[in-house]
């Protein structure tokens, strides 16, 4: 990779090189000329692309998947979400990983734990349930519920319940990227349960007030809330879009937070849910950090470097690091909602977040690219 440019590696080809080179090769050894331009681009070339994966075209193969696996066998009952760019290390966009889980009435999956970070956001049935270190979480449509790294975690669903569908995250593919990653399974298969159904919640979520003695003494470096429910969250939403105009690039959006740090909700992943008004159409950005994203409410569309990408609830799509991106309402009565989750607190922590507004038109949205 040759750039004509000064201070770009820019060095012709010989034979001698040639010659040079195969003896390096044979030595683990190489020139880093010959591939500087390429490991240091002048700008994030991320290998994942943006897609979309339709809800009426993933439900049939996840209602398929009971019938051919069980979750004793499976271990997790997944169909996985995977970037045609990154099916080296099965991740959706960048260096996460999403999948789709499902599970009837009466099945339950074995407890494990790992060093990857996780979180589940529920899309669909009754009576499902998570037990993250002893405490049994109880979980409806659209909650979004945290698996810490290095926890021990199960799922199912209750005798009573209904076939229930939920998108899980992890930063899976990170954890391999670092050559970081464990897994265990428990000793006993299934945890105890010891603390009270939904306490974390109970003790946590009271906003402006929190556990004294609790709070002295949390040492995780994760969100001592292990599930946010869905309808307190959107209604802070739309109760925040009726003073604040929001995000020029996101509508009004606002993220899942740790409430003894007000950051993230867990290290390495963030999360976010934000309302698009009836109509609204943001400007477009970019940044450095990949996002993926699933239509909660509404429908809409997003344009992605250029092409446009039309959506519905239960949608998933996924914005790659440093493309150009913008949403939009379709509708002009009804609101739109998006639940993501992200890696921006790794962009963050290692100081490497950038971002910048799109200022190619006028008006700051994409030209359309045609085909």
């Amino acid at each position: 990779m040759r750039e004509d440019i000064p201070g770009r590696a820019n060095v012709a080809d010989t034979p001698e090189l040639a010659a040079y080179y195969e003896e390096l090769a044979a030595r683990e050894m190489g020139a880093l000329w010959t591939v500087a331009n390429d490991i240091e681009p002048w700008f994030p070339k991320p290998k994942s692309v943006p897609v979309i994966w339709r809800w009426q075209d993933v439900r049939p193969f996840v209602d398929r998947a009971p019938g051919l696996v069980r979750p004793e066998d499976a271990g997790r009952r997944v169909v996985m979400l995977v970037n045609p760019g990154r099916r080296d290390i099965s991740a959706a966009v960048g260096l996460l990983y999403t999948g789709v889980q499902v599970m009837d009435p009466g099945e339950c999956a074995s407890a494990h734990r790992h060093m990857a970070s996780a979180l589940r956001f529920i899309m669909e049935g009754s009576g499902a349930y998570t037990i993250v270190e002893g405490e049994r979480m109880t979980l409806g449509a659209r909650d979004f519920v945290l698996t810490p790294n290095g926890t021990w975690h199960e799922h199912g669903v209750a005798e009573g319940g209904t076939r229930s569908i939920w998108q899980d995250g992890l930063d899976i593919p990170l954890m391999n990227a670092l050559d970081a990653n464990f897994y265990a399974v428990h000793p006993d298969l299934h945890q105890g349960e010891t603390k009270p159904v939904d306490s974390s919640a109970a003790l946590w979520s009271g906003g402006i007030i929190q556990p004294t003695e609790l709070r002295k003494n949390w040492q995780k470096p994760w969100s001592p809330v292990l599930k946010y429910a869905f309808e307190p969250a959107f209604e802070a939403l739309t109760r925040a879009a009726k003073i604040h105009e929001g995000s020029p690039f996101d509508g009004v959006i606002m993220e899942y937070v740790n409430p003894l740090t007000g950051g993230p909700v867990m290290p390495t992943i963030g999360a976010s849910l934000q309302l698009l008004r009836p109509g609204q159409h943001t400007r477009a950005h970019r940044h450095t950090g990949s996002i993926v994203y699933q239509v909660a409410r509404g429908r809409g569309f997003s344009i992605i470097d250029g092409k446009r990408y039309d959506w519905s609830e239960k949608d998933i799509f996924v914005v790659p690091s440093w493309s150009l991106h913008e949403h939009g309402n379709a509708s002009e009565s009804e609101e739109a909602c998006l639940f993501s989750f992200n890696d921006l607190p790794v962009m963050r922590a290692l100081g490497i977040y950038h971002e910048e507004a799109y200022t190619g038109t006028p008006d700051g949205r994409q030209a359309i690219i045609a085909g």
